[in-house]
């Protein structure tokens, strides 16, 4: 008696292990982009020149970088949990500021212990661009408002797990293929 291997339900296994392959390896290719990109950002970290304050589609290739913004006006100050230069926990200081640009920049302004916001009516700032939520934000190379100075931004802190998900796309594919030569096996009993 011949064992038959079902069809339909081979292509469709061998398609989402195929699929599951295809990912990992594009995590891979991501990853190789990611140290790419970070490396880029380190070397902007020793650049001193200064650059305009970008416009959106500039975020990436201005981060890390000095700029100057002149805070014209400030709209509000939050306060959000972060590290002094010194490494202590405690609270940053985000300032939201019109400026002469015509928009409005979030400009980290200091640390303190405290989470009550300082008083603080803006003026020039300068510092380096980095990564805000979906955004970006100027984080003030001198402390404003008789806050403590912050932490320096570090590309480093930037997220590169590509390889743990290329991993775990590899090891699904594994599972998948494992479980369905099991069931193929049991089928055949």
């Amino acid at each position: 008696m011949t064992r038959r291997v079902p069809i339909f339900a081979t292509i469709i296994v061998v398609a989402a292990v195929a699929t599951m392959i295809g990912l990992g390896v594009w995590q891979l290719g991501r990853k190789a982009e990611k140290e790419a990109l970070i490396a880029r950002y380190e070397t902007a970290l020793g650049d001193s020149a200064v650059v305009p304050w970008p416009k959106p589609a500039d975020y990436a290739r201005d981060m890390f970088r000095r700029t100057t913004i002149d805070c014209l006006a400030v709209q509000g100050i939050d306060p959000i949990s972060g590290k002094s230069a010194t490494g202590r926990s405690g609270w940053v200081h985000v300032a939201r500021c019109d400026h002469a640009g015509g928009g409005v920049a979030d400009v980290t302004i200091g640390w303190s212990r405290s989470p009550e916001s300082p008083r603080w009516t803006g003026g020039p700032v300068t510092g380096r661009i980095a990564s805000y939520g979906d955004t970006i934000r100027l984080v003030a190379e001198t402390p404003q408002a008789g806050l403590e100075p912050l932490a320096k931004p570090d590309p480093g802190d930037l997220p590169n797990n590509h390889l743990a998900y290329a991993g775990q796309w590899f090891f699904f594919a594994l599972t998948a293929l494992v479980i369905y030569v099991l069931a193929l096996r049991r089928r055949g009993r």
